[in-house]
């Protein structure tokens, strides 16, 4: 493994413990010239999941640019980074088991708000205003009252399974 710092290619491997659900293993490395710490990431090998661009181009997924947009959509939210991992492993997940081997950036954005909106509304609303490209202030407000709907509904079906699992009074006599 080549150094980052001063491209030597050999390091020893200080520790390795397994990541993202076992799907890769994360190695911490000490570069045995400079003595530079670094780590690296073993991942399985996945089926290339081919993108396709809003202008029909076509791409490879890039696991790392997806985490990129979401960072950016994330900023003073508090959503931790691990979580943020969280969120991309989820994904790239997803697109593995898709017996289809292309997607488009709409579903993809579309898989990162479902994953967004429980975590964070404001994270929600930043990426869903770059990826849905927000024209105006209408757009945000739109977003907003649907968010409000859907936030609305799941504390309808909360309040009915609350009622459901109550236990009934039985009078007797």
């Amino acid at each position: 493994m080549q150094c980052p710092y001063c491209q030597y290619t050999d390091s020893r491997v200080l520790e390795s413990r397994s990541t993202e659900a076992g799907q890769s293993i994360r190695r911490r490395r000490e570069c045995l010239q400079c003595r530079h710490r670094f780590t690296t990431y073993e991942r399985l090998e996945f089926v290339p999941v081919t993108v396709i661009k809003q202008d029909s181009r076509r791409e490879y997924f890039d696991r790392s640019k997806l985490l990129r947009g979401i960072i950016h959509a994330c900023q003073k939210t508090g959503l931790t980074p691990d979580t943020l991992e969280s969120i991309v492993d989820e994904i790239e997940s997803q697109l593995q088991t898709r017996s289809l081997r292309e997607i488009t950036t709409a579903e993809i954005g579309e898989l990162v708000l479902r994953e967004l909106r429980p975590l964070s509304e404001v994270a929600y609303i930043r990426f869903a205003s770059v990826y849905r490209q927000f024209q105006g202030i209408r757009d945000f407000v739109d977003t907003l009252h649907q968010l409000n709907e859907v936030r609305s509904q799941e504390s309808e079906v909360a309040n009915l399974a609350e009622t459901a699992e109550a236990p009934r009074s039985i009078r007797l006599g």
